[in-house]
């Protein structure tokens, strides 16, 4: 991150009720070296529509012929600290951002998914929940595509509440190589309006809720008919 448009705060804390505040208004943090903590709401957003995900056929293949298994929210601390250990893509996840996610984990508005090779965490993905929109904030693996079907996991079960999108905040070469591409921030505030509006009339959105509740996981049949 380095536009100075694309800073809209600086300063605040991290505490539960700010962090929901921004993320319902499409602001996040990202601490750099040095500087108060900076909030962030890019002029151009990153966003990965359903319909315009892409999912090559030989990476499905890969991921049908494996045992992986797929879990909800039993792992948030594990998954977080691996994306920590991410080279210079994890060094803003500092003590501090770990702390306040997993407080934010607790509350019910921060959520991972988990990979599993057995009763070994291979991939993940972690990401804050909050007035209809799932912001993903990092993602790792151990194995080769494990953080992909972190991610597709992750899209299956936002498509099944009737989710269009989620939020990736920042574009990288590997979201745009699944799909991902990026609107405006007005265009993104109004996506976020049209989620609240939807939850004022039909009530709570809660992709994780359940699925967490199958505490042996899921199967990559299991969910691979929600993202083709």
């Amino acid at each position: 991150m380095s536009e100075l448009n694309d800073i809209v705060a600086v300063g605040l804390d991290l505490k539960p009720q700010t962090l929901i505040r921004a993320y319902s208004e499409g602001v996040f943090p990202w601490p750099t070296p040095g500087l108060p903590l900076l909030w962030y709401s890019p002029g151009n957003r990153a966003i990965l529509s359903f319909d315009r995900l892409h999912v090559p056929r030989r990476l499905k293949s890969y991921l049908r012929k494996n045992t992986w298994r797929y879990t909800v929210n039993q792992a948030f601390r594990e998954v977080i600290e691996h994306c920590s250990l991410r080279g210079n893509e994890g060094t803003w996840i500092l003590p501090e951002m770990k702390a306040a996610y997993t407080e934010l984990h607790h509350l019910g508005h921060a959520h991972s998914v988990e990979v599993w090779e057995g009763a070994r965490l291979i991939g993940g993905l972690y990401g804050v929940d909050v007035a209809g929109t799932f912001a993903g904030e990092s993602m790792f693996h151990l194995e080769s595509h494990a953080s992909k079907a972190a991610l597709l996991f992750i899209v299956s079960l936002l498509r099944q509440s009737g989710r269009r999108f989620m939020d990736i905040q920042v574009m990288s070469e590997h979201m745009k190589a699944m799909g991902a591409h990026e609107i405006s921030r007005a265009q993104f505030q109004a996506e976020l309006k049209n989620m609240k509006d939807l939850l004022k009339k039909f009530g709570p959105n809660l992709p994780f809720q359940l699925a967490q509740e199958k505490s042996d996981g899921f199967s990559f049949e299991d969910y691979c008919k929600f993202i083709v």
